[in-house]
């Protein structure tokens, strides 16, 4: 009498390669993942600086505030002050709200800036000629920074305005 089916052997060589084929495919996926989502955060970045560089060379309706960037007052008026932004770009990926946040101190490093930069928040640092933080509009601020870090490598890094 000869049996149809499979040895205990078999199978678990099966399982194992078929196991082992799983893993590598699931490993495969969030490092797509963590590209993609890297790659928003840096169009991100991309889309502020050019919407706070429209704001220097246009500034604001009704205001006289052409030539300098908005201090860091902006913070939670972003979408108002800066009309062409789509609300998404101010958000980091999986955020439903903008993840824009003020810094706290000058320091133009992307070791010193505060708070530092997390995969769900950008930092921005508008500053004066002097390289002293702008936190009131009367300021001029002549300058920015803006900080991120990528969920890839786990580094905070740098986009700085146009006119340093």
């Amino acid at each position: 009498m000869y049996r149809r089916g499979f040895t205990v052997v078999e199978l678990i060589i099966v399982i194992t390669i078929m196991g082992i084929l799983l893993l590598l495919g699931v490993v495969n996926v969030r490092g797509t993942q963590v590209n993609g989502r890297d790659d928003e955060r840096k169009a991100d970045i991309e889309a502020i600086a050019l919407n706070l560089e429209t704001f220097y060379s246009s500034g604001t309706e009704g205001s006289i505030t052409v030539g300098r960037y908005p201090s860091t007052a902006i913070v939670g008026q972003e979408i108002t002050l800066l009309r062409d932004i789509d609300p998404k770009s101010l958000a980091t990926p999986g955020a439903a709200n903008s993840s824009l946040v003020a810094t706290t101190n000058a320091i133009q490093t992307t070791a010193g800036v505060l708070p530092q930069p997390a995969i769900s928040q950008y930092v921005y640092q508008p500053l004066q000629t002097a390289g002293t933080l702008c936190t009131t509009e009367a300021q001029e601020c002549r300058k920015f920074n803006l900080y991120y870090r990528l969920e890839g490598d786990n580094t905070v890094y740098l986009a700085t305005s146009k006119n340093q």
